[in-house]
Formats: structure tokens, sequence, C-alpha cells
């Protein structure tokens, strides 16, 4: 066999050779791997909103978009000027300029739930520690040994049968406060702006931190809250009356929804634990009976203490809310993975939605997603006490 005759097979056997490696290695290889994402960016998928927060389609999560727009309408008819319904995280709708920062009114309470939490948490609060042993007192007539004897964990519940005088209240919480001393501490509850502006200052005392300050670093940064800022919150002092002033906030629709959509979640914004998952289950139980359901650690419930839930009512499913003056409300409803916000800037309308008109906004909602079990349309009217 000549040279001339073996050079083409030879060729040939390499080229085969070749084409089996390649294939094999094409094959051990691994499919290539997506761009790696920017920070923040966790894409539809994820339960949290990146940098921004994503839109979805109603009818891919379920609900009809008619649904949500009769929700929508109803919000704006009685007088809501911004707000979002919020499914796994998406925004299924929205209204008005969720970027815009109002007072939360008593929505504030809810954020200083939270903070206290994260200060529990870290061992710097104590909930049974009573105001005695805090050193807590007030302006004249100040508190008598027994008032002293209220916990943290009283004040939270609103159960701390202390009536000082105390600021940023309505004319009906004034009309409507107990007399000093008709009631022991923790055996009663009443809504009671004492309580939550003096846990203000102990959670400031405990800390050493502002409350402004700490929500933007406790829970506004951590959350990419895009619109707080610490200059958005102020205290309103109560001169003469009490030691302990108010601590009003403006907050945005869409910061509002983020600080919500901790809740459903345990507490955790994607792998960081922001509010302890405890704390959460803790402050959003009933302790108490209320006119619309329960109150838990500055939450309202839909769920009573005991009993049943009056007869009037919307939320049948177990569900909870912060709930500011005017129509200040971050509604969840653990069940369904869904949060309401609604907004009411009483410098752009002269209405106000009460406890009834949100009730039946979150109806509207549950009702768009399909649910059967969520009862009669609402009709009960009903305004609850917040400043």
């Amino acid at each position: 066999m000549t040279n001339g005759s073996t050079k083409p097979l030879v060729n040939a056997v390499a080229l085969a050779a070749l084409a089996l490696m390649l294939g094999a290695c094409a094959s051990a290889s691994p499919p290539a791997s997506p761009p790696a994402s920017a920070p923040g960016d966790h894409g539809a998928q994820s339960p949290f909103p990146g940098a921004e927060w994503t839109r979805a389609d109603p009818a891919t999560l379920g609900f009809s978009q008619e649904g949500i727009d009769q929700a929508i309408d109803y919000a704006k008819r009685q007088g809501s000027t911004s707000g979002m319904i919020i499914r796994h995280g998406l925004v299924v709708g929205e209204w008005g300029d969720i970027s815009r920062r109002s007072n939360l009114f008593s929505g504030r309470k809810s954020f200083m739930s939270a903070l206290i939490g994260i200060a529990v948490g870290r061992g710097q609060i104590h909930p049974d520690e009573t105001l005695e042993q805090l050193g807590i007192d007030d302006n004249e007539p100040s508190l008598t040994s027994t008032e002293k004897q209220a916990s943290v964990r009283m004040l939270l519940e609103s159960r701390s049968g202390v009536y000082h005088a105390t600021i940023y209240e309505m004319a009906e919480m004034k009309a409507s406060k107990p007399p000093r001393g008709s009631h022991a501490p923790g055996t009663f509850w009443h809504y009671n702006n004492w309580d939550f502006n003096t846990l203000g200052a102990i959670y400031e005392k405990a800390t050493g931190q502002h409350i402004f300050d700490s929500l933007k670093t406790e829970i506004a940064d951590p959350i990419g809250m895009q619109d707080y800022r610490p200059t958005d919150g102020h205290y309103v002092s109560g001169g003469l009356a009490t030691r302990y002033p108010a601590y009003p906030i403006d907050m945005s629709a869409r910061d509002l929804a983020r600080f919500a959509l901790l809740y459903p979640h345990d507490g955790r914004w994607r792998d960081r634990q922001i509010v302890p998952a405890s704390w959460v289950a803790e402050s959003t139980r009933s302790y108490s009976n209320t006119p619309t359901g329960g109150y838990g650690y500055m939450w309202w419930t839909s769920t009573p203490a005991s009993g049943p839930r009056g007869p009037k009512v919307a939320l049948l499913r177990a569900t909870y809310w912060a709930d500011g003056n005017h129509g200040q409300y971050a509604v969840i409803v653990p069940s369904l993975d869904l949060v309401v916000v609604n907004r009411v800037d009483i410098r752009l309308t002269s209405k106000s939605m009460h406890q009834s008109n949100m009730e039946r906004l979150v109806w509207l909602a549950e009702s768009a997603e399909g649910a059967t079990d969520i009862g009669p349309e609402p009709t009960r009217e009903m305004q609850s006490p917040q400043d």
C-alpha cells in the first residue's frame, strides 16, 4: 500500500474522531446561564418588587379586569386619591399618584409596632417591663402607682388603663376617654393615644434613635422604599398636657405597600428578616374585641379575641390592617397573599373613607379574584375613631 492510498483514510479517521470529541464536549457542557440579575432585580417571579413595582395583567393571576376596575372606580368615588391592589407581590391595580407623600395619621402606629418588634428581637425592649420599671411618668396630675403597673405589652394592646391627657386626638376620642383610675391596667381596651405616643418615647429611650431615622434604617432602606425620608416625620408636642409627643409620618402609597408586603411573608424581605416572624404573628393576633373585629399590637384585625364577629361586615376572611383617619389603609389578607392600600390625601379632597368603605373595597378586590366564600356585598356604615 502506498502513502497516496492511506492518506485519505487517515484524514477521514481523524475527522471522525474530532467530530465525536466535539459532540461529547457539547453534550457534557451545561446550558448557558442567563445573565446575572442586577441587585434588587428579581423579575416577575419574585414575591417582592425590585427598584420599581412589577405590574401584571389581572387575568394572569386569576382576577377579572372588570372586577379590578370596579374596585378602583368604587375607591375613587368614595374619595380615595391613590391606592394599589397587589397579589403575590405583583400590582394588579393602581390609581392616583402612588408616589405622592401624605399623612398616614394613625397608620403610623403599625410602623411603631414593627419598630418595637425589631427592638424586642434585639433585647432592647422587654414587653413585660412596667412603666414604673422604665421610669415613665407624666405631667401633673402625674401617674398613680397603679397606672405605673401597666406594661409595654399593655400599651401595645391599648389596654394600659392610663387615661392621662395626651395629644393628637380627635374630639370623639377625647369625649369617649374613660375617667382616670376607672380600669386597672390590662383589664380594658380603649383606643388610647396616650399609650401609642408613650410607646414612641419608650422606643427612642431604649434604642437611642429617633423614630424617623430608625424607620429609614430599619425598614425603609432594607425593603427599598422609593420616597420616604426621615424629614417626612415630625413631632407634635403636648405642651403642659403631656410629656409624650405624637409622631405623624408622611408616606406614599407605594412605600406603604412595601411595608404591608412584609407581613404576609412573616416579616421577611427576600432573604432578610426585617421584623421577627414571631412578632408578626404576635402583633397581628387579636387581644381585644372591638366594634368591628379585634385589636392586636397597633394593628386592627377582622377577628375578635373571643366570640363571633358581627353580621354586618365584609371581611369574613382573617384580615388585618393599618388604619388612619380619613381613609389611610394598608390591608393584608394572608390567605390570598393580597395587599390593598388606600390613601386619602386631605389636601386633594374633602371626602373621607371610613372602615365600611375600606371593607367594601377589599370585598370588591376579593370578588375580582373569583372567590365564593366572602359573603354578601356589605352595607354597613361605620367610622372608627382614628387620629
